[in-house]
């Protein structure tokens, strides 16, 4: 299986996730399950049911969780520097609009477009790998050609 690139903090993320699934969620619905069950009849209970829905629903979020960090190859981006890489935090501004924006360019476990988590797939991070301070770029993007520059690069 081929490793999948993510930061310390993405790794954390998943990783505390986890363990609240196996120590708090699964637990729980374990004794919610036992309770439903000493309701009757179970063809017909609705409670047992559904937390037997979200038992199926826990339990193969801890199978993708821990498959995702069997994988994990974690990058620790304050020990890189020069041009873009992953993990770098880069500030764009668009050249048609000058609209600035900051991502940081992240495994697609942890991205998360709204708090500025690219993916390191997408056509922007794609893109921007290899360039430097003041480079320009193209982006095929699905509303069209986009045009940026790169003003400036952190590596937090």
């Amino acid at each position: 299986m081929e490793k999948i690139p993510m930061t310390r903090a993405g790794f954390a993320a998943l990783d505390a996730e986890l363990k609240l699934l196996k120590t708090r969620d699964r637990p729980a619905i374990i004794k919610a399950i036992a309770e439903a069950r000493e309701h009757g009849d179970l063809s017909e209970n609705a409670e047992y049911h559904s937390a037997r829905e979200k038992q199926s629903f826990i339990e193969g979020r801890i199978k993708e969780l821990e498959g995702l960090i069997s994988l994990a190859n974690v990058i620790d981006p304050t020990t890189l520097s020069g041009s873009i890489k992953f993990g770098a935090t880069v500030t764009i501004v668009d050249e048609d609009t000058d609209e600035e924006k900051t991502y940081q360019i992240v495994g697609e476990p942890e991205a998360n477009l709204e708090k500025g988590l690219l993916n390191v797939n997408s056509p922007i991070a794609r893109a921007l790998i290899g360039k430097n301070e003041g480079d320009s770029l193209e982006v095929r993007t699905p509303g069209g050609e986009k045009s940026y520059e790169v003003l400036a690069i952190k590596y937090v």
